[in-house]
């Protein structure tokens, strides 16, 4: 009987969250959607700092929330580069268009639950190109949902960046072997570049080991939780470094603008580029 149970259960929660899945975007171009305006701030003569920021704004449903913290939140406003997950089109074009910045958006899937796409976002103070959408292995158990992760060169004082916006499987949708696979893809799609930031939500802390393994730099490890009990949104750096010690944090007062709380990291970039190292 408790086989019988669990099993009815298992399948219940698979109707669930089938009927709520909306569409998978499979294809490897699109939907794509860019815009906003390009307007870097001033450069230091050798070095300077970047401030990166991700966060992952729950089904993009407190769109003013989440822009009034990114506003004015100390550890956040005037951020050169931010990556979102769980955005949509308006959502994205209404938070580069207050803060003055150019972004790139690829959704996912489609959700039914909500009626609006599900996918990554980069916003950024410098020109973008060379933007795509990764497609990750391993659709989620219960309501094959597709995962994905957002790419783009981010030409800061004229030299390249890679930026990858990541939202990782959950828990209860991939196993730990799944949910590695999906980090290997964004670090085989990173390995041609000399500076690399790769953030977003990892739903794990655990994934950045992987990211070490692969010649990263970790610099959230140590950071306060990010969701409930875990620290699950995360920044890794390759070719680049982080300020100092205290040049990373978590804002805790998120204002309810979503279930994640924004992470950010201030890193250093020097020029010129680093000399024999593919761009």
């Amino acid at each position: 009987m408790r086989y019988r149970a669990t099993t009815i259960l298992v399948f219940g929660l698979m109707a669930g969250a089938g009927c709520r899945t909306g569409a998978n975007y499979a294809g490897p171009s699109g939907p794509r959607y860019a815009g906003g305006v390009v307007a870097p701030r001033a450069w230091g003569a050798e070095t300077t700092a970047i401030r990166v920021v991700t966060f992952n704004i729950q089904y993009a449903r407190q769109i003013d929330s989440a822009l009034a913290l990114l506003e004015t939140a100390e550890q956040l406003a005037g951020a050169d580069i931010i990556t979102l997950q769980e955005m949509d089109a308006p959502g994205t074009s209404r938070i580069a268009a207050a803060l003055g910045m150019s972004y790139v958006y690829y959704p996912a899937t489609l959700r039914s639950a909500t009626g609006r796409d599900f996918g990554n976002a980069i916003l950024s103070r410098w020109p973008i190109s060379d933007d795509r959408k990764i497609i990750l292995p391993h659709l989620g158990r219960l309501a094959r949902t597709l995962r994905t992760a957002t790419a783009a060169t981010i030409a800061v004082a004229g030299v390249p960046v890679r930026v990858y916006s990541v939202h990782l499987g959950t828990i209860i949708d991939l196993g730990p072997g799944a949910k590695r696979a999906q980090a290997h893809a964004v670090i085989a799609d990173a390995a041609a570049y000399a500076r690399v930031i790769v953030s977003g939500d990892m739903n794990s802390h655990g994934i950045g080991r992987e990211f070490r393994a692969a010649g990263y730099v970790w610099p959230t490890e140590h950071n306060p939780r990010t969701k409930r009990f875990w620290n699950w949104d995360h920044v890794f750096l390759k070719g680049l470094e982080l300020r100092d010690t205290t040049s990373t944090g978590v804002v805790r007062d998120n204002r309810h603008a979503s279930d994640h709380r924004p992470v950010w990291a201030e890193v250093v970039f020097r020029v010129p580029p680093i000399k024999g190292a593919p761009e």
